[in-house]
């Protein structure tokens, strides 16, 4: 696969890199800064709000949807490199209204929506003007199967009632939250426990729903965009709030993921790019037992091991996103889930080197330990780590018990009734 991008992509990589030198890095003190600030912690950033006007008076707006007319029309493999260069600063997805959850929903609006919907909630959305949520995973079950989810959707003539308990819903506590896309269960007892399922729409504030807290994320409460724990009690909503239809959520959800997957991890990737040039400069910075930090043996192995796995999982990345456009998000779930798992842990690696490099400094530096919080965090968002390595162990067993061995090579053509290899013979 080429490390080359078309034309189109070249030119707007350039343009967001030069956004970001321009308007981005020079202000990320500010904002860090902003984000500690006494007051209403949950207030906006307004110099991100200044920020997002520049991104959309130059284009840089809404780079992602896929297969849509609504944003810059690219594909999944034409995006990944710009979702790269955002991940460089924990600011910039928001600045270019490409941030998560937001980005996951507008696709969900975009293609399972009806009109009405769209044009009540996927249009300020576009716009920036408001921000939404999604609520899935409980702290009653184990989420990371979505079979478990225990909050009831229920019909009550033209209304729907909801009744649960959520959390790590993320943006939920921003108060330009307006719109939360829930997922609950509408038919508990279908013998088919993925057609269980379904998703509405509930605006925000709305009755008998109540923020239990912001959820603390080590020691921190990442406002303004936050975590929220939420209780859902006899909330009412029209019955036209159902997206697609009762039973259809987790197909939902897999539109939903596939894309963001890729989202999340480019910006990975982005993010241990911008940790190994902040260690070299470090290490080359530093004097310690004679000569140049850089210059030692173990630091230097650390460097090419960093560029090693940075190019491994971009190359993995977009190999994935190639396979969406072409194939499809079903056709690409191994891809996708293999990408999952390397790079959150290919940034932490490298972030936990970087942090190293700066011995007590790397402690107190906001971006390295902000950027580490997050990597750490994307371990658990979007699947943990455990679920994506055993559906990619089951597909991978399930293609060797589709494989004829007498036709590759394998077990088949060298074992013996009893179980035991014939001497001389490759396993």
């Amino acid at each position: 696969m080429s490390m080359t991008y078309a034309p189109k992509v070249e030119a707007l990589r350039g343009r967001v890199a030069d956004f970001m030198a321009e308007h981005i890095y020079p202000n990320e003190n500010a904002l860090f800064a902003a984000t500690h600030q006494a007051g209403d912690r949950w207030a906006p950033l307004e110099l991100l709000h200044e920020i997002k006007g520049h991104a959309k008076a130059a284009g840089l707006w809404n780079l992602f949807l896929p297969e849509s007319e609504l944003g810059a029309g690219l594909t999944n493999s034409e995006y990944a490199p710009l979702a790269e260069l955002m991940g460089r600063s924990p600011f910039a997805p928001e600045a270019f209204n490409c941030s998560a959850p937001d980005t996951g929903n507008m696709e969900v609006f975009v293609r399972y929506g009806t009109e009405a919907q769209k044009a009540r909630w996927l249009q300020p959305l576009l716009a920036g003007e408001i921000r939404s949520a999604f609520a899935m995973t409980e702290p009653n079950v184990a989420s990371s199967d979505a079979t478990n989810i225990e909050t009831s959707i229920t019909r009550d003539g033209d209304e729907y009632v909801i009744n649960g308990h959520k959390w790590w819903i993320s943006g939920a506590p921003d108060p330009r939250c307006r719109i939360m896309i829930v997922m609950g269960k509408s038919d508990p007892h279908n013998e088919d426990r993925y057609k269980q399922q379904s998703m509405i729409l509930v605006p925000l504030p709305h009755p008998g729903v109540t923020m239990k807290r912001a959820l603390p994320v080590f020691g921190g409460d990442d406002a303004p965009h936050g975590h929220a724990e939420l209780i859902f009690e006899n909330v009412r909503v029209p019955a036209e709030n159902m997206l697609l239809g009762e039973g259809r959520g987790f197909e939902i959800a897999q539109g939903r993921l596939g894309p963001g997957r890729i989202h999340h991890c480019m910006r990975s990737i982005g993010c241990a790019e911008r940790a190994l040039e902040r260690m070299i400069r470090r290490l080359n910075s530093r004097t310690a037992f004679g000569k140049l930090v850089a210059e030692q043996s173990l630091w230097r192995e650390r460097i090419a091991e960093s560029r090693i796995m940075i190019d491994q999982a971009r190359l993995l990345c977009l190999h994935a996103a190639r396979l969406m456009d072409t194939v499809g998000n079903k056709a690409a779930r191994a891809e996708i889930a293999m990408i999952k798992v390397v790079a959150p842990n290919v940034a932490l690696k490298v972030l936990d080197w970087a942090i190293q490099s700066f011995g007590g400094g790397g402690m107190a530096d906001t971006w390295l330990t902000t950027a580490f919080v997050w990597q750490r965090a994307l371990r658990f968002a979007d699947g943990p780590d455990e679920v994506h390595r055993d559906q990619l162990a089951r597909m991978e067993m399930q293609g060797w018990r589709n494989t004829d061995p007498g036709k590759t090579g394998g077990w088949g053509d060298v074992m013996v009734a009893d179980g035991i290899s014939q001497p001389g013979l490759p396993l």
